[in-house]
């Protein structure tokens, strides 16, 4: 077997082979995702619990037009004491999660 030496031949005209460090890390991450497949199945609890949750929605559409509504209308009133009250116990549940 004859080994060629083309790092010398491409020194002389000053062109160089050498990759970046982003180069590199492609490369790797190309063959650590070439050498290693592995298959990964959920359980039926998984599987149920992501279908209610993609079949449900984040929020009420309907809730949000009529608030929209209210207060494009002047109509909308806000419970301060309600809004205080929810404030306290959001408060109250990230001192308790600290301490725990």
């Amino acid at each position: 077997m004859k080994i060629d030496d083309t790092s010398k031949k491409t020194a002389a005209i000053g062109v160089t082979t050498t990759q970046t460090r982003a180069g590199k890390g492609a490369e790797k991450a190309d063959a650590s995702s070439k050498a290693s497949s592995s298959n990964v199945t959920l359980s039926t609890q998984v599987q149920a619990l992501t279908a209610q949750v993609s079949g449900a929605s984040v929020f009420d559409t309907k809730k949000v037009e009529e608030i929209k509504a209210a207060i494009a209308g002047g109509q909308f009133q806000v419970n301060a004491e309600r809004v205080a009250d929810g404030l306290m116990d959001t408060v109250k549940d990230l001192i308790s999660a600290r301490k725990g």
